[in-house]
């Protein structure tokens, strides 16, 4: 038996502050999105690597109001030259099988986009679920010094 509340997010708090830590809804989508960029850019993240950070946020922000049970949790920090985000939901986990596919989705297909887009889009992606929900962890180098990491 446990005191943890069994809905709270599962997530490991960073050593440094979030820049932003907020739960949302299909209603809040477009202002996390915007809240992301906002920070992402002032951490340094510009062109083409900041729109495709941002694409594979939306595409887990979504992912968790469509099959996470319609909320979720995020959490971005700045974490020495990486930009971490993390997604959390409760809902019903991804299966073995869904999970382990890593191949990418016909061009005619209409779902199954976000998780694939998400790891071809960021340097790093940890997914940990279970019936209890899903938390999905991306990580982004930062510019320093000229260098373009991936």
């Amino acid at each position: 038996m446990t005191n943890a509340d069994p809905h709270a997010p599962r997530t490991v708090v960073p050593i440094e502050p979030a820049l932003i830590a907020d739960a949302f809804d299909k209603a809040k989508v477009t202002e996390i999105r915007h809240s992301v960029t906002s920070c992402a850019h002032a951490c340094g993240l510009t062109g083409q690597r900041l729109d495709d950070f941002v694409l594979a946020i939306n595409e887990l922000i979504t992912n968790a109001v469509r099959h996470g049970g319609g909320c979720g949790w995020l959490r971005l920090w700045h974490e020495s030259e990486l930009l971490v985000c993390e997604v959390a939901d409760h809902g019903h986990g991804i299966s073995p099988q869904r999970l382990g596919d890593r191949t990418r989705p016909a061009t005619d297909t209409a779902g199954g986009w976000g998780l694939w887009l998400a790891r071809e889009l960021t340097d790093a992606m940890e997914v940990v679920t279970s019936t209890a929900g899903t938390t999905v962890r991306i990580t982004t180098g930062l510019v320093q010094h000229g260098h373009t990491p991936r």
